[in-house]
């Protein structure tokens, strides 16, 4: 294919197909969707794994791509319980009547046709095709090469369902991988409302730095976890732990541990042997190194400076020993991604000075990163975890997919 612009053409006259679908439609949409990826499970699977066998065993991006049954299970369950979540286009913000007699309204509308780009993750593809349907947008996905077999069959899904339920089945279209379509689509002014770019650091600047068409970024995570002086040791290793190991591939899980020099001694030794049971490699900075090796941590390396303020995916972190909270929050600020940050204390006031001083889109007191979540929030499914601060912050879920839009009714009023 030479040019997409005749798939985003179609994408942009599906937008009013889906727009003007009732409510009741557009969960019927859904819930159709969850029934034949169930139903279509094995040939799913059948799909994903040849996606799967072009991708070398210790790349972690593997965890990302894989869909076995029970992941397309909770896939067909959010699809229901996004059918379940109140509809936010159409929604009455405010009404007043001027003066002059003019009734104003202020509304909530679709943006229109929204383009994600993304990276090795085909749920992605699932759950933005159905926030989109749901907010009464248009989806156009570009997923990456290592998923094009699995995105081509959900795909495929989400078009049989639209078409049963009289929807124009161009309201989600895949696009193909060849990289120099990209541009094309970043620059599709006339055709793409908005622009989210869902993946690695470099995926996200190249995008905020070659798209004319508005961005928001769902950014990558380098979450850190700050075990304070006063904190409950055990309590502190089990969150760490969590955030570290429950699914290391993920945005919102911990890169970096800091640790109070106060209780370092304490703390270490016992934290080491949970994360030596994931093999978890820690890269330790001078003062966290020896102590970790008197504790016969088996996993270890000198922490460089790059090792801080790196987005790891891994089974791998890095390890700062800080002097006081003022040292704590000023690491934070300077290699934090903006994601999610947490602090485990037992200190009231310190926890609330975390939570107002640090800038990241969710912030925690003693609980792990790995719950910034949409589904987790009751969200639904997302699109991302947004990391700015227009328009969305967070996850980036269905009440966000729409815009503003004043209606305004007269009598014959000039001015």
């Amino acid at each position: 294919m030479t040019t997409i612009i005749p798939l985003l053409e179609k994408a942009q006259n599906a937008s009013r197909s889906v727009k003007s679908s009732g409510d009741a439609a557009k969960q019927a949409i859904l819930r159709r969707i969850g029934a034949l990826l169930l139903s279509n499970a094995a040939v799913i699977m059948d799909d994903n794994k040849k996606d799967l066998d072009q991708m070398p065993d210790g790349d972690p991006r593997k965890d990302r791509l894989l869909l076995n049954e029970a992941r397309i299970r909770d896939l067909a369950a959010s699809l229901d319980d996004i059918a379940l979540l109140p509809d936010p286009s159409g929604q009455l913000l405010s009404e007043k009547k001027l003066d002059n007699g003019l009734l104003v309204r202020k509304v909530t509308a679709p943006l229109g046709v929204v383009g994600v780009i993304y990276e090795s993750r085909p749920n992605v593809t699932v759950d933005v095709a159905a926030l989109c349907i749901r907010s009464g947008n248009a989806a156009v996905l570009r997923g990456g090469t290592d998923a094009f077999h699995t995105n081509t069959v959900l795909v495929s899904l989400i078009r049989q369902a639209l078409e049963e339920n009289s929807v124009d089945p161009d309201a989600v279209v895949l696009l193909p991988t060849d990289r120099a379509l990209v541009n094309e689509l970043l620059t599709a002014t006339q055709f793409v409302d908005i622009i989210i770019p869902r993946g690695s650091q470099s995926l996200i600047d190249f995008v905020r730095q070659h798209s004319r068409v508005p961005v928001i970024e769902t950014g990558a995570g380098v979450c850190h976890t700050y075990v304070e002086a006063s904190a409950d040791l055990e309590k502190a290793a089990n969150i760490v732990t969590n955030a570290k190991v429950s699914r290391p591939s993920v945005c919102n899980a911990l890169d970096t541990v800091i640790v109070d020099r106060s209780i370092a001694g304490s703390f270490l030794p016992i934290l080491a042997p949970r994360l030596a049971a994931y093999q978890v490699e820690i890269f330790a900075d001078e003062s966290a190194f020896p102590i970790l090796q008197q504790a016969g941590y088996p996993h270890l390396q000198h922490a460089a400076e790059a090792d801080f303020g790196r987005e790891f995916l891994d089974f791998k972190c890095s390890v700062k020993i800080v002097g006081n909270a003022g040292e704590a929050l000023a690491h934070i600020r300077r290699y934090s991604s903006r994601h999610s940050e947490a602090i485990v204390t037992q200190n009231t006031a310190l926890g609330e000075r975390f939570q107002q001083e640090v800038d990241a889109a969710a912030v925690y007191v003693n609980a792990s990163t790995r719950f910034t979540d949409g589904g987790v929030f009751g969200l639904g499914a997302e699109i991302g975890i947004s990391t700015q601060k227009l328009h969305a912050r967070g996850p980036f879920a269905l009440e966000k997919l729409v815009t503003e839009k004043w209606i305004v009714t007269g009598d014959g009023q000039t001015r």
